[in-house]
């Protein structure tokens, strides 16, 4: 069984496409099969991905620290409801869980998370894929300082190349599944 790890954003104030496409990411992820895990969050693009996965049939597990959990933004239909102790304790749990990382267009937030995975994977502290779906180009101005950053020699081009980047929800899946494969023991 195959367990996502999707990053994305809480805020209520976006577009409603990117509510749109957190849902097709969900119900996709939901009919190949695979487990859902998130930040366990009921509002905006997270809610859409958890609900959706779940109307398609699919496992969701939402891991949540207890801070969160008095915002009431918390998903409590998560097949698996996980609280944690602060968000480093969250990350900690999401990562163990998952095969792989999805990031979706969103915040500070979705940044770090990716960021934290991608330098993970760029250190070979893992190697669950790392794949972002970007449809708009919301993350252009990363890709921006990514390239002034390897120009600099601050980041190596190796530790760029660690994260795939997609534009539509089944070249996004079918690229974690291929990256996957890839693995030792696949």
């Amino acid at each position: 069984m195959t367990a996502v790890c999707v990053f994305c954003s809480s805020s209520r104030s976006i577009d409603e496409r990117y509510l749109h496409l957190a849902a097709d990411v969900g119900s996709a992820i939901a009919r190949r099969g695979w487990d859902l895990v998130s930040g366990a969050g009921s509002i905006s693009m997270m809610g859409a991905l958890v609900r959706a996965a779940r109307g398609a049939g699919g496992r969701t597990i939402g891991v949540i620290p207890e801070a969160l959990l008095a915002l009431e933004v918390a998903d409590h239909d998560s097949d698996e409801f996980v609280v944690t102790r602060d968000m480093r304790q969250r990350k900690g749990i999401m990562d163990e869980r998952s095969d792989a990382f999805l990031a979706l267009p969103g915040g500070i937030g979705t940044l770090e998370e990716l960021i934290e995975v991608w330098t993970a994977r760029s250190l070979n502290m893992h190697h669950k894929p790392v794949v972002v779906l970007d449809p708009w180009g919301d993350y252009d101005h990363l890709h921006a300082l990514l390239d002034h950053w390897q120009k600099q020699g601050f980041v190596r081009p190796d530790a760029v190349r660690q994260v795939c980047w997609t534009r539509e929800v089944d070249e996004a899946l079918t690229a974690i599944d291929e990256r996957r494969a890839d693995l030792p023991g696949h």
